[in-house]
């Protein structure tokens, strides 16, 4: 599965891209803005964004490319580890459970 995270701390990319690499998927992490954002962003299987950290702009661009691509968007206000880890958590056993119907 791949992941694109949109926002967060620039502190803690490095962790983000760890933390998907544990659930097994492949991420991308744009903590800010910089260039042309839809040219950066690519197809993913899900787009979280973490609300309180990131412009308006970004939002509104990384809702166009998942709507283009089909991808599932998860809104979240914090932008801990742990939420990122619930995240992943939630959409790797809808997955799975997909997979096994």
């Amino acid at each position: 599965m791949s992941v694109i995270i949109i926002g967060g701390n620039e502190r803690m990319e490095r962790l983000y891209a760890d933390t998907c690499r544990e659930h097994g998927c492949k991420a991308k992490v744009y903590t800010k803005s910089g260039g042309e954002m839809k040219k950066k962003l690519g197809n993913a299987d899900l787009y979280i964004l973490f609300t309180s950290t990131v412009s308006h702009k970004m939002v509104q661009c990384a809702l166009g490319e998942a709507k283009k691509s089909n991808a599932c968007v998860e809104r979240c206000h914090s932008s801990s580890l742990s939420s990122l880890k619930n995240i992943l958590k939630k959409y790797r056993s809808e997955a799975a459970r997909e997979q096994n119907v």
